[in-house]
């Protein structure tokens, strides 16, 4: 699916709210509408869909039936999944959220509640499980650990789709009796800000039904059952198999739902997603967020290579489509399995080993489910097939590695496993690594200090930008489990198309310095375009100050490619304008949105005043800060407007001033590091 806007047309009942959010924030606006409660235990990096469910239970936010919404936080995740039973049992709809070592504690409960056919949907910001160390950030391999446990699998690439699957799920775990995972990546889609389409209430309110009235209360007194029973050798075994009968409607209750949701909206899903794979004689498949930039990628290759390749992602995992990925990839010479996971005694990593299986049975004749009555279509051969770990922890997957991939796949002697992304002997030799964004598109990269209120700002500056100039948005930051005070990076992309690149960005055309030790912690400047802008947080006034406190190689980068630089003082703008000193920090950030304004080309490009931009600018400032009262809203108001005013440019006369001699090639490497 292309989850670009789609056009309004009267064909398209249900086309969506158009605004701006992360996957998180998609995962809220649908359940806070069409459940009954939910029980979790936050952990990260789930916890802002628990924290955006409980924010609209406190508001006294009731469901689209008018059943005031309830959220339990239990004492561990384990009893959150075991209240999430409950719930479900007393004919409840229900909901969790949950991650990594969170996802594995609840194991024991996963197989009761699925042996149960409680038809529950529990939302996964897939994050890398401790190993060898403690990572928060995106791996695959929390939700491939209790793959076992007898519940779907979805898994989205962006926030669309995380919001338009939290609904197509729903409907298909109650029409199956299934409970279901609907799986983003944690950090890099649920808090990644992007442009969405949100499905309408009256459309939530048609396509799942009444909860009261859909599902079955199995704790009625007037009709009591036992539930959860100890069963000896004369009868478990037989209820155990029975399972398969309820099994075996899956597959058809989720394309049910893809079908029905898509002549809803205009937004089309498959069990299997493929791109370009009409003609291709190479395919890269796998799960999630980097497969959206494995698209952008074949179109690179394509156009500059002329290499005929094609992207397969696996939308549904459990059940597993394996007939599907046979039919979309048995006419390529080789394709490559990409995961965000590694597990070296197995014979090959999970998707990788259900697409070999999947082969080896189409190759010899032999049907799929329970009766065999899946077939797959006829095959003469298995293509090769290649095993490739990528983005372990949210290592950076970029368009590079992805020509990489295809360079390996079509080598002599290709390698059947292996690694990008870092360096190790099993890692593939990256080479180009192009610029994959929409054309005309803008982007920044700060580099800023946690706490300081920057990646609120950022989501602040997507949701107005996106929303006044009707433009595509992403913004995202590079989170670190570092606390506060030390360094952090975010990132902006703005453009008139659908932006499929998730990758740390390379290439900006503007970067704030927020962090005035930046320019000490490597080369800040790396990537930006020749006649780029760069703002510099500094207490000096004058112009020749702040241009003598950048280092040489700094200055060398800023005369060779043009650089326009700006100025101001932000801590001392928040210092003077919050009243409340634990606020302070945070505001320096938020005047960086007024800077934003002035050295960006948005608001000249579409001929809007200030008054029109600041007007979007205070809307979206009432949405993030304003359960803090009107004074927090005016004040970081009050802010934007002061470093829209006051923000200077060091004059071009001072920048093309006599050049140092220490500023040679050689200083420069030892400057940046290298």
């Amino acid at each position: 699916m292309e989850t670009s806007f789609i056009r309004i047309s009267p064909e398209i009942p249900f086309p969506g709210i158009p605004t701006s959010s992360d996957g998180a924030g998609a995962v809220v606006w649908v359940e806070t509408h069409v459940t009954q409660g939910a029980c979790a235990y936050p952990i990260t990096s789930s916890t802002t869909m628990g924290a955006g469910y409980q924010t609209e239970v406190s508001n006294g936010r009731a469901n689209l039936w008018g059943d005031t919404l309830a959220f339990v936080q239990a004492e561990s995740e384990h009893s959150a999944a075991s209240t999430c039973e409950g719930f479900a049992l007393a004919g409840g709809r229900v909901t969790n959220f949950t991650s990594g070592q969170g996802l594995v504690l609840m194991k024991e409960v996963l197989y009761t509640i699925s042996g149960k056919r409680l038809p529950i949907v529990f939302h996964i910001g897939a994050r890398a499980l401790t190993s060898q160390s403690l990572n928060v950030h995106c791996g695959h391999d929390d939700v491939m650990s209790v793959a076992d446990c007898g519940w779907a699998m979805l898994f989205a690439r962006n926030a669309q789709e995380t919001g338009d699957l939290a609904l197509i799920s729903r409907r298909a775990a109650e029409a199956c009796d299934t409970p279901f995972m609907n799986i983003q990546d944690g950090f890099l889609t649920t808090h990644t800000i992007e442009n969405v389409l949100l499905p309408e209430p009256g459309f939530m309110k048609e396509f799942v039904g009444d909860p009261n009235e859909r599902l079955r209360c199995l704790f009625d007194p007037r009709n009591p059952i036992m539930s959860g029973v100890v069963q000896n050798q004369d009868a478990y075994m037989k209820g155990k198999i029975a399972q398969r009968g309820c099994y075996d409607r899956v597959m058809a209750a989720i394309e049910e739902s893809m079908t029905e949701f898509g002549s809803k909206t205009g937004r089309h899903y498959e069990l299997v997603d493929r791109y370009r794979m009409d003609d291709a004689e190479y395919a890269l498949v796998g799960l999630g967020g980097m497969m959206e930039t494995a698209r952008a990628a074949v179109d690179h290759i394509r156009a500059r290579h002329g290499i005929r390749v094609g992207v397969v992602h696996v939308t549904c995992f459990a059940p597993f489509p394996a007939t599907q990925l046979v039919a979309a990839l048995r006419n390529v010479k080789a394709f490559a399995v990409v995961e965000r996971m590694d597990n070296p005694l197995a014979q090959s990593n999970p998707l990788t080993q259900a697409i070999k299986a999947s082969f080896a049975d189409a190759l010899m004749g032999i049907g799929y489910g329970s009766a065999g009555g899946l077939r797959y279509p006829e095959v003469t051969r298995i293509p090769r097939i290649g095993s490739i770990s990528a983005g372990l922890g949210s290592r950076d997957v970029r368009a590079g590695h992805f020509i990489a991939i295809v360079e390996n796949l079509r080598s002599a002697a290709p390698r059947d496993f292996a690694v990008v992304g870092i360096q190790h002997p099993l890692a593939l030799d990256i080479g180009e690594d192009p610029d994959i964004r929409p054309e005309g598109a803008f982007s920044m990269r700060g580099h800023s200090v946690g706490g300081f209120g920057s990646v609120t700002t950022n989501k602040l500056i997507a949701s107005f930008v996106g929303e006044l100039f009707d433009l595509h948005v992403q913004a995202y930051p590079k989170y670190g489990s570092e606390k506060k005070g030390l360094p952090t990076t975010y990132y902006l992309t703005v453009a008139e198309e659908h932006i499929r690149c998730h990758s740390e960005l390379e290439h900006v055309e503007f970067i704030p310095l927020n962090d005035v030790n930046a320019f000490n912690l490597g080369n800040p400047l790396a990537g930006i375009a020749e006649g780029g802008s760069v703002f510099i947080q500094s207490h000096h006034t004058a112009a020749a100050a702040v241009w003598n406190d950048i280092p040489a190689y700094g200055r060398k980068i800023i005369r060779m490619k043009k650089l326009r630089v700006y100025y101001l003082d932000t801590v001392k703008i928040a210092r003077g304008i919050a009243t409340d000193p634990d606020l302070q920090q945070r505001m320096q950030g938020v005047v960086l949105v007024g800077i934003f304004i002035k050295v960006t080309p948005f608001a000249v490009r579409y001929r809007m005043g200030e008054a029109e931009v600041l007007g979007a600018v205070e809307k979206f400032i009432r949405k993030y800060f304003g359960k803090r009262g009107e004074h927090v809203v005016q004040e970081n108001l009050a802010c934007v407007k002061q470093g829209l005013k006051d923000v200077r440019e060091i004059p071009a006369e001072v920048i093309t001033g006599p050049e140092e001699s220490s500023l040679d090639r050689s200083g420069e490497t030892l400057a940046f590091g290298k």
